[in-house]
Formats: C-alpha cells, structure tokens, sequence
C-alpha cells in the first residue's frame, strides 16, 4: 500500500497543472532543440509520453525497466531513433526527458514537503529513463554508422565490364581484410554473372602496399582461378615495385602491369583480340 501511496504523490504531482505543464515541457523541449523538430510533431511525443508515464505511475511502477513501463520505454524507443537518423546529439535527445525536471522545478520553491519528496522521486526515475534515451540513442547510431560503412564498402568496390569476358575491379584506398573479403565475393559474383575468363585487378588508387595487402591481393587472385579465370594485377607504379621488392614479396606466376590499359591489351590477347592501330598506318 506503502508503494501505491508513493506513486499516488507522484501522479498527483504531475496531474497538479496537467495542461500547462505539458503544453510547458513542449516549450522546454522545442526551445533547447532550435525549432528543428516540427512542433506538431513534438507536441505529439511528448504528450503521449507523458499520458504512457502517468498511467505507468498510476500502476505503482517506481522501476524504469518494470513491466509497467514498457509502453513509455516503447515510446522513448521510438523518439530516440528518430533523433539519431535526424542528426541530434546524444544530449539533445535526453533532453526530452530530462526537461521536463526543469519545469517541475518551481514545486520546489513553494512546495510541501510531501511535494518535494515527489519530486525527487520522480528525478530518479527520469534520469533513468534519460539514460535509456541515450543508451538507444547509441544503439540506433552504431547500426546507422555499421549500414553505412557497409555500402560504402560496396560503392568503393565496383566491378566493371571492360569488353565481353574481360571484367575489372579498380581499388582506391586502404585494402583490408573486410574490403578484401568484398572484393572476393564481388568479383567471383561477376564471373559468374558474366561469363568472363580474364579479370584485372587494379590497384593504381591503392596508396601502399605492404605484406597484409599482398596477401590479400594473392587470396582474391587464387579464388578467380579457381572460377576459371585469369587474373593481372595492373597499377604497379615504380614505388610499389620498389617496396614489393624490399619486402620480398612474391607474386609467383601472377602477371603485373604497370598500367589499366597494358592489362587490357594483355587480356584483349588471351582472349584471341587483335588490336589494330586506328586507320590501319602509312599506306
């Protein structure tokens, strides 16, 4: 009884001015964000947190992560999402929470005893759900963050079909183990999708080569082969030579060239096409 009795104060400290105090808390929340939330739409959140948040009080839930909460943690879920992908800090997304301790504030300057002990009360279970805010605010930002390294890694990886059964997968950047993984599955999808029996390999936009790209460099290779295609490396520029010689690199029977276009002509010929100078030379 001792239980429902503390939550009672708590609704009723809540419920003391119900109108100003959420029509207040919107105006907290709209002015610490800057007008960059729609205040219909704000004015939407807030309101049915505070309705989720009452009636949570009303069945006697002191615990933020109780059963009674869980309609006001569902909303506080939804709001946190929506703050990450629009852009919000993590501190302007508790403030959603957290503002609403500011305008419950005045209780303290003229309030009872009872009310003072409410509100503290209430304090903690706002800051604790403030820190579920933020805790979903992260979640949903790490995924956002993982989505977009993930495509990213597709973008930077393009295969490209140079002439019938000739494929090309020009590199820019770092090459490490998950991008080299990408580039595996990439360019075998395209063999197969394709048909082609030469790939090349480029790594012009490739910054340095060391030991672990190489290795990598030589898996990819070996599993094209194993499609029954031939690769060339091309992109080999006089300080990647240099450095793949002082590391004692070995490429084995992998052929190199030093540029996209040498590897082209190279695999135009295995593939039984002749160049012909354009109009044909000196008669």
């Amino acid at each position: 009884m001792a239980r429902r009795d503390n939550t009672a104060d708590l609704v009723g400290l809540l419920s003391s001015s119900d109108r100003d105090l959420a029509a207040s808390w919107v105006s907290e929340v709209s002015g610490s964000l800057g007008g960059r939330v729609v205040t219909a739409e704000l004015d939407r959140e807030l309101r049915e947190l505070y309705e989720a948040l009452m009636q949570a009080l009303g069945q006697g839930a002191l615990d933020v992560h109780s059963e009674q909460m869980s309609e006001v943690r569902a909303l506080l879920t939804e709001l946190s999402r929506n703050r990450a992908r629009q852009g919000f800090s993590p501190t302007e997304t508790a403030i959603s929470v957290f503002a609403l301790k500011r305008v419950l504030e005045p209780v303290l300057e003229n309030g009872s005893a009872d009310e003072i002990r409410a509100f503290l009360r209430l304090a903690r279970i706002l800051d604790g759900l403030g820190l579920f805010t933020i805790e979903t605010y992260t979640r949903t930002r790490e995924e956002l963050i993982t989505a977009q390294a993930e495509q990213l890694l597709e973008l930077s990886t393009p295969v490209v079909r140079l002439w019938d059964g000739v494929i090309a997968v020009p590199l820019v950047g770092t090459l490490d183990s998950a991008r080299t993984q990408v580039v595996m599955e990439k360019l075998l999808q395209a063999l197969v999708d394709t048909g082609s029996e030469q790939a090349i390999i480029d790594i012009t936009g490739v910054p340095a080569v060391d030991t672990q790209v190489a290795q990598h460099l030589l898996k990819t290779i070996v599993a094209a082969r194993l499609m029954g295609a031939e690769c060339t490396v091309s992109g080999i520029s006089p300080q990647i030579a240099q450095t793949i010689v002082a590391l004692g690199i070995e490429f084995g029977d992998i052929v190199t060239k030093a540029s996209l276009a040498d590897a082209l002509k190279l695999a135009l010929h295995r593939s039984g096409v002749d160049l012909v100078p354009y109009g044909g030379g000196p008669r």
